[in-house]
């Protein structure tokens, strides 16, 4: 039973991020040019993950991304059974996000959906990379002391703000398989074809920062 509570606060955290964040890029716009919209959405995403890391947090850990399961699975934090069940709930969540959204302000707007980076599927991947690389690496370090329980919503939701500040111009920034399966099913075309590049890239991201991070803190004495 723990484990569906879990399964469910994930669905919520990525239904919620969804339709909030990627709401905002769908209704302001992520272009650079356009100044005020841009800044809007990457904080819409920072200030998403702040609001659920201390609603349900306490209950799955508040991945709510399937590049966050994929590091606690290699660091050995997520049994691989929740991993399964993580990443489901995730990806029904964004997809049930997206429908909402797409309800209310139909997949013509977009929907927050990711694009490649002229084009190029290598640059794409690249800055998917190192954009998740960074915001996983943060969630490790801050996550790594109990004490840090109080800061490290803020801390989590501020990085992505940042990753976002510089990624939109690029890919739109994903940094989350899920939040960018969601958009991209309901919008469909280009988004859908190319959707496997921000599933691929932040999961490698993610594995890399957990590796990283493990051996800058083996040995480490606290």
């Amino acid at each position: 039973m723990n484990s569906i509570k879990k399964y469910i606060a994930e669905f919520i955290g990525t239904f919620v991020l969804v339709l909030f964040a990627c709401g905002t890029a769908a209704v302001v716009g992520c272009s650079a040019s356009a100044g005020t919209g841009y800044l809007l959405t990457a904080l819409a995403f920072g200030l998403v993950i702040v609001a659920m890391a201390y609603s349900i947090g306490n209950i799955s850990g508040c991945h709510i991304n399937p590049a966050v399961s994929i590091a606690m699975l290699v660091s050995k934090k997520l049994s691989a059974k929740d991993f399964a069940g993580y990443i489901v709930a995730q990806f029904l969540g964004a997809i049930a996000g997206a429908a909402v959204l797409s309800a209310l302000v139909g997949a013509d707007s977009g929907l927050g959906a990711n694009a490649l980076f002229n084009n190029d599927i290598a640059l794409s991947i690249l800055v998917e990379i190192i954009l998740t690389f960074v915001f996983v690496i943060a969630i490790l370090g801050v996550t790594s002391k109990e004490s840090n329980g109080a800061v490290a919503g803020i801390v989590i939701g501020l990085t992505l703000t940042l990753v976002h500040i510089l990624g939109i111009s690029f890919t739109g920034t994903s940094v989350n398989p899920a939040r960018s399966f969601g958009p991209a099913l309901l919008v469909g075309g280009e988004a859908l074809s190319n959707v496997w590049v921000f599933i691929v890239a932040p999961l490698i991201g993610g594995v890399l920062a957990a590796a990283v991070y493990g051996f800058l803190s083996s040995g480490k004495q606290d």
